[in-house]
C-alpha cells in the first residue's frame, strides 16, 4: 500500500550566507511535525547545476561548504523520504537560500554582488498577520520578523537571477554576498572596486547605506540595476537575528530616541535622508504596476536622452530613441526633472546630487491605472571618489537579450571594474567652441563666430548652449580666449577676461545678460591661451612657443617672457596650478615667475587629437573638442597628482608682497 503523502519539510537555517569552508546550520522538521528523515539537494543557482545531494536526519543538518565551492547563490531543498505533497512556489520553506562569499574576498574578482536577502524576508508570507511585514497597510502586520524562521527565498518572479545567470554565461567572474552582510560590511567591500545591486532591493539598514556610501566616497562603484532600490529602512536586533520594520514612526519607539534609524521610507519624516543621495533616484517619484498590472511592463520602452554617453557607447542608439522595451517594472526609480532646456535634468530637490547625469527616461504615468504612475529616470553620477550607475528598474536582467541594454550593462561593469584612470567623458555639446571658461557657476564659451558669448549651466548633463545678449553700444570684439580668475584682484574684478583680435585685455561681468566688454590694456601680440593664477596673468603666443606673464593689479605694467610653453595650445587653472593642452597630452606647472617648464602628471594625462580650449570648475576640468563635444575629466582625482611641489621662486616671492594672494 502506497504511503500517504506528507507536506514538505520545514527549514530554517542560521545565516544567509557564509564563506567556502563555512558552514551553514539548519533546524529541520517534517512536515507533519515530526523529525525529518529524507535527503538534501543544494543547487548552485547562477551555473543551474546540482552541487551535492545528500541524506538528512533529525532536527539539525550541518551544510558544511567545501573550499571549492564557488562563490555563488546556492539552494538547499529538502525532501522527505516519503512522498510529499506539491506546494505552490511561492513562500516555500523546505528551501535554504544562501550566498558563498569569497573565502579571501577580491581575489578571484573585482566585483561583488549582493542578493537582496532583506527584501527577500520581508515579502515572505506577505498578507499573513504577524508572520510578515506586509501588507504595508494591514494592522496586522509584522513589525519584527526572526531571520531564521524557514522561508525567506526569493519570490516566484525571480527578479535577480536573469542578471546573475547572465554574468555566469558571460563568463564574467563575480563574488556574492548576501545583502545583510553590506550591515556591517566597510571591511568586506574594502576587497572590490564594484558593487553591484540587483532585482529587487528594496530594505536597508542604516548601515548598509553608510558603509556602500563610504565605500563609493573612498573611490569604490555601486551598480544598481535594480528598482525600488532602498525604499525602507529596517534595522537588526537580538545580535543580527530579528529584522525590524514598523513602517510607522508612531509606533517605533525609537523615534523618539534614535530618529534618523526609525523604520520608514529613508525620505520620510523623522528620517529625512532620501535615497536619492546614493543611488540618484526614488521610488518616491517611480512607478508600479502590481498584480495583473504588470502585463504592462512589456510594452514600455526607455527613451534615450544623452546617447554620447559612455554607458551608451556600441549601442548605436541615438537621442529619441527607444531601447530596453521589457525592461521597465514591476517598479521603476526616478529623480525629479526640469525640461525647460528642452533636455531634461535633475532638480536636485528631491535629494539626487548634482552630478546626476539623466541618460534615459520613461514616462509611467499611466501606471497609476495599476499601482503608481510617475517615471523611470535612468542615470549615472560622482559620489566623492567613486561612482554610481543607476538601471532604475527591477526587471533589467530580463530585457539582457536586447543587444542594447545587453552593452549597457557591459560597458558599466567593465568601466566600473577596471582600475581608475583619468578619462574625458563626454558632458555635453560643444559646436565650435573658440574658448571656454567657468565663473560665478555657468560655464561661458566663445561661439565659432568669434564673437558670440555662449553660457550653461556647468553640469554632466547634455545641456544646450544659450548665447549671452549683446551688450547696447558696445563693440562686438572678435574673441581669441577665455579665462577667468579665482576671486578679484583689485582694479580688476571677478570676471570673464578675454583676449581681441587685435590683442587687447577686456573684461566683463560673468553673467548670462547683457554686459558690456571694459578694455584692461595690451596683451602679448599673437595671444592664443590666457589664465590667471595668484594675481598674475599668465599668455601664450603661439608663434614663437613663449609663455608670459603680468602682475594682475598693474594694468600697465609690462608683460616679461618666461620661457617656452611647451606647445601649449589652451590654458586653465586648477588647484592653483596652470594646466595646458599640448602636443604630448595634458601638462602642468605651478604659477611661478620662473622658467619652471610645463611637465607631465605622475600619471599621463592624454587629450583628444582635436582637442581645444581648456577650463576649470568644482575641481574639475572641461574641454572642449574639434568634433564638437564638452568633455569632462574623470577618473580618480588623486592620479592627477602633479610632479613635484611648488619650487622656490613663487609670484609671491618675486617682489609682490604687498598683495593678498588668493584663498
Amino acid at each position: 500500500m502506497t504511503a500517504a503523502p506528507v507536506p514538505r519539510p520545514v527549514v530554517g537555517a542560521d545565516a544567509t550566507s557564509c564563506a567556502q569552508g563555512g558552514r551553514i546550520r539548519c533546524r529541520t522538521a517534517a512536515g507533519d511535525g515530526g523529525p525529518l528523515t529524507g535527503r538534501v539537494v543544494v543547487t548552485d543557482v547562477v551555473a543551474d547545476r546540482t552541487v551535492l545531494v545528500a541524506r538528512v536526519r533529525g532536527a539539525v543538518h550541518d551544510l558544511d561548504v567545501p573550499a571549492a565551492w564557488p562563490s555563488s547563490l546556492y539552494r538547499a531543498s529538502f525532501h522527505d523520504h516519503r512522498p510529499e505533497v506539491p506546494r505552490p512556489e511561492r513562500d516555500a520553506e523546505h528551501e535554504v537560500w544562501f550566498a558563498v562569499r569569497a573565502a579571501r574576498p577580491g581575489a578571484a574578482s573585482p566585483v561583488l554582488v549582493s542578493v537582496p536577502f532583506p527584501t527577500w524576508r520581508a515579502y515572505h508570507r506577505a498578507g499573513e498577520p504577524g508572520r510578515s511585514l506586509y501588507y504595508s497597510e494591514q494592522p496586522a502586520r509584522a513589525a519584527r520578523v526572526p531571520l531564521d524562521a524557514p522561508g525567506g527565498g526569493p519570490p516566484p518572479e525571480r527578479w535577480e537571477e536573469p542578471l546573475l545567470r547572465w554574468l555566469h554565461r558571460t563568463g564574467r567572474p563575480v563574488e556574492y554576498c548576501s545583502g545583510f552582510d553590506l550591515d556591517d560590511g566597510a571591511e568586506l567591500l574594502a576587497a572590490y572596486r564594484l558593487l553591484v545591486v540587483n532585482g529587487h532591493d528594496e530594505y536597508w539598514t542604516a548601515g548598509m547605506r553608510d558603509g556602500v556610501e563610504g565605500f563609493v566616497r573612498r573611490g569604490g562603484n555601486l551598480a544598481v540595476f535594480a528598482g525600488n532600490t532602498a525604499w525602507w529602512q529596517f534595522r537588526l536586533e537580538d545580535g543580527g537575528r530579528t529584522m525590524v520594520c514598523h513602517r510607522d514612526a508612531a509606533t517605533d519607539p525609537l523615534a523618539a530616541t534614535d530618529p534618523s534609524r526609525t523604520t520608514v521610507e529613508w525620505s520620510s519624516s523623522p528620517v529625512d535622508r532620501p535615497e536619492n543621495a546614493m543611488t540618484g533616484v526614488s521610488f518616491r517619484r517611480g512607478a508600479g504596476a502590481w498584480g495583473e498590472g504588470m502585463a504592462v511592463m512589456g510594452r514600455e520602452a526607455y527613451t534615450v536622452r544623452f546617447a554620447d554617453h559612455w554607458v551608451f557607447e556600441g549601442t548605436g542608439l541615438a537621442d529619441g530613441d527607444a531601447f530596453a522595451r521589457g525592461a521597465l517594472g514591476y517598479e521603476t526609480d526616478a529623480a525629479e526633472l526640469d525640461w525647460s532646456l528642452g533636455v531634461p535634468r535633475a532638480t536636485g530637490r528631491d535629494g539626487t546630487p548634482r552630478s546626476f547625469a539623466v541618460l534615459a527616461t520613461a514616462d509611467l504615468g499611466h501606471w497609476r491605472a495599476y499601482g503608481q504612475g510617475g517615471w523611470a529616470t535612468m542615470g549615472t553620477m560622482r559620489l566623492g571618489a567613486g561612482s554610481v550607475f543607476n538601471a532604475a528598474t527591477i526587471n533589467w536582467g530580463r530585457a539582457l537579450d536586447d543587444p542594447a541594454v545587453a552593452r549597457v550593462t557591459r560597458n558599466v561593469l567593465d568601466r566600473f571594474s577596471e582600475p581608475p584612470a583619468p578619462r574625458w567623458d563626454a558632458v555635453g555639446p560643444a559646436p565650435g567652441l573658440r574658448a571656454l571658461a567657468a565663473c560665478e557657476g555657468l560655464l561661458f564659451a566663445v561661439a565659432r563666430d568669434g564673437t558670440t558669448l555662449l553660457h550653461r549651466e556647468p553640469s554632466e548633463q547634455n545641456l544646450p548652449w544659450t548665447p549671452c545678449p549683446p551688450s547696447p553700444g558696445s563693440p562686438d570684439h572678435r574673441l581669441r580666449c577665455l579665462t577667468a580668475p579665482r576671486e578679484a584682484c583689485p582694479p580688476l574684478p571677478l570676471a570673464l577676461l578675454a583676449v581681441t583680435g587685435d590683442d587687447r585685455l577686456v573684461h566683463r561681468a560673468p553673467v548670462a545678460g547683457a554686459a558690456p566688454w571694459v578694455d584692461a590694456g595690451p596683451v602679448p601680440r599673437g595671444t592664443t591661451a590666457l589664465a590667471m593664477c595668484d594675481n598674475t596673468l599668465f599668455a601664450v603666443t603661439a608663434h614663437d612657443d613663449t609663455l608670459h606673464h603680468r602682475p594682475a593689479h598693474l594694468p600697465g605694467a609690462a608683460w616679461t617672457a618666461l620661457g617656452p610653453a611647451g606647445g601649449a595650445t589652451a590654458l586653465a587653472v586648477l588647484h592653483a596650478r596652470l594646466h595646458a593642452v599640448t602636443p604630448g597630452g595634458l601638462l602642468t606647472r605651478p604659477p611661478v615667475l620662473t622658467g619652471a617648464p610645463f611637465a607631465p602628471f605622475a600619471t599621463p594625462v592624454a587629450v583628444p587629437p582635436s582637442a581645444g580650449p581648456l577650463a576649470a570648475h568644482a575641481g574639475r576640468l572641461l574641454l572642449a573638442t574639434g568634433d564638437g563635444r564638452l568633455l569632462l575629466a574623470t577618473g580618480d582625482g588623486r592620479l592627477l597628482g602633479h610632479p613635484g611641489s611648488m619650487p622656490a621662486g613663487s609670484a609671491r616671492e618675486d617682489g609682490r608682497a604687498g598683495q593678498r594672494t588668493t584663498r
